[in-house]
């Protein structure tokens, strides 16, 4: 699977008259995953929204492998291999969770079997599921749905807000596990989380919002080890 370089750089935009973003640069590489963290209202689900096409923007620009994407729908991105798993509403709960992971595929015209058992054995709990109404599971195996159902699209590039919300702790790292498995097929993963401190962990790359400004940027790592990030963002 061809990887593809991720680039929203010096996004500005909002709503309405509104400005939320203010040259905002975010990006992400080949079987990286970015992560983008903040406080509540600083703009990182608008960030995400923007990358995907669902905001339009007043300044900046969106590229995909070198693609100027920016004036793109999000269908076409889809098409150009984009998935976005938005933090609600992401599954159809009265189907059964294979006619979800069917519903993902809508776009091809090849055979999907094999896609379908690639993320059965990323998610072995959707297996035996895979018979029953997606709206009756748990919220972690709901949020497994979702982002299965994304990657039957087989996209270079995987968006996830909020993965995490609302699901337990043990929940979380098994979910932040397999988006550590997925990233090392090569896909290119932004994450939008509320929980800085363990989505940076598994980041090679995060972006501290303020604002909608670029507070810090820099690895994973390093912003771990940043005092000022440590006291202001994650606790101290």
């Amino acid at each position: 699977m061809a990887g593809a370089h991720l680039l929203g750089e010096a996004m500005t935009g909002g709503y309405g008259a509104t400005d939320i973003l203010h040259a905002c640069t975010i990006e992400a590489r080949p079987g990286e995953i970015a992560v983008i963290v903040g406080p509540n209202g600083a703009g990182k689900s608008t960030a995400m929204k923007a990358i995907f096409g669902m905001l339009r923007l007043r300044g900046g620009r969106v590229s995909l492998g070198g693609e100027d994407i920016t004036r793109l729908s999000p269908q076409d991105r889809v098409a150009r291999g984009m998935a976005f798993v938005p933090q609600t509403s992401n599954i159809f709960p009265a189907l059964s969770v294979e006619e979800n992971l069917e519903m993902g595929a809508f776009l091809r015209r090849d055979a999907i079997r094999a896609t379908m058992e690639q993320v059965f054995a990323l998610f072995p709990v959707l297996r035996d599921k895979r018979r029953q109404a997606a709206g009756e599971l748990s919220g972690g195996q709901r949020q497994q749905v979702a982002v299965g159902r994304a990657l039957m699209t087989r996209p270079r590039v995987l968006m996830l807000d909020e993965p995490t919300a609302g699901v337990s702790p043990i929940v979380m790292d098994e979910l932040f596990d397999r988006v550590i498995e997925i990233a090392r097929t090569g896909l290119t993963i932004l994450m939008v989380e509320q929980n800085a401190r363990q989505a940076l962990e598994i980041a090679h790359r995060g972006f501290v919002l303020v604002q909608g400004h670029n507070a810090y940027t820099d690895t994973g790592a390093a912003l771990l080890a940043n005092p000022e990030v440590r006291r202001s963002f994650l606790g101290g």
